[in-house]
């Protein structure tokens, strides 16, 4: 579409321009709503809602909420999406079939104390049968509060708002390729465009727009 999806913690969605410009904009509902996905495939979005740590299908083109999907809480025995003010659902990206969410939560395991990265099959969604979605595999980068993700050129870039960091990871080998050091601001969201530009949602409600080789990238 060659635009940006935002949303915001009030149940907001936006369609805006690379520029600035507000294009569309569509209330949700009564949802936190943290990172969005693209999912071209299905012409939908996918937003991470927080909270309720749930994921909600919109149709992009009336952005209109489709259904709305709980994610099981825990995985392998430990509990990983906590339900308190602390923690919650933050970043979303797709990876071919794969959804990957961030989670706020610092502490799942005794002794470990990083943010988590799950990963759901997107197929589950629509083959819901009214249960939760299962967590099927668990990433532990060594950041705190991941908040914000984009997969680009196969590669999976995070944020984290308190490190104030731009990440590059490695999902098969789990480990980083290169951290950027970001100015210190509150960074929610990430996303490449075709053009060899970064664009980082703040928590304020700006989008801090840059040249992707001036960040080393």
């Amino acid at each position: 579409s060659k635009t940006l999806f935002v949303a915001n913690d009030e149940g907001m969605a936006y369609e805006i321009s690379k520029t600035g410009e507000i294009l569309r904009k569509q209330y949700l509902g009564d949802y936190d709503l943290e990172g969005v996905a693209c999912d071209d495939d299905n012409n939908e979005l996918i937003f991470a809602y927080e909270g309720e740590d749930s994921v909600i299908r919109v149709n992009a083109k009336t952005l209109e909420v489709i259904r709305i999907y709980p994610i099981k809480r825990s995985f392998q025995g430990d509990l990983i999406l906590k339900k308190d003010t602390k923690h919650g659902l933050e970043g979303i990206t797709l990876v071919g079939d794969t959804i990957l969410l961030s989670n706020q939560s610092h502490h799942f395991k005794p002794m470990i104390d990083p943010s988590a990265v799950v990963l759901i099959k997107k197929k589950n969604i629509r083959n819901n049968q009214n249960k939760d979605l299962m967590i099927e595999q668990l990433i532990q980068p060594p950041h705190e509060d991941i908040s914000g993700m984009d997969y680009h050129d196969n590669v999976l870039y995070m944020v984290s708002d308190t490190e104030d960091l731009l990440i590059k990871y490695d999902i098969k080998k789990q480990r980083d390729i290169a951290t950027v050091k970001l100015s210190a601001y509150a960074q929610e969201g990430v996303a490449f465009d075709d053009k060899n530009n970064v664009y980082i949602a703040n928590d304020n409600g700006s989008v801090f727009k840059y040249d992707k080789n001036s960040l080393g990238l």
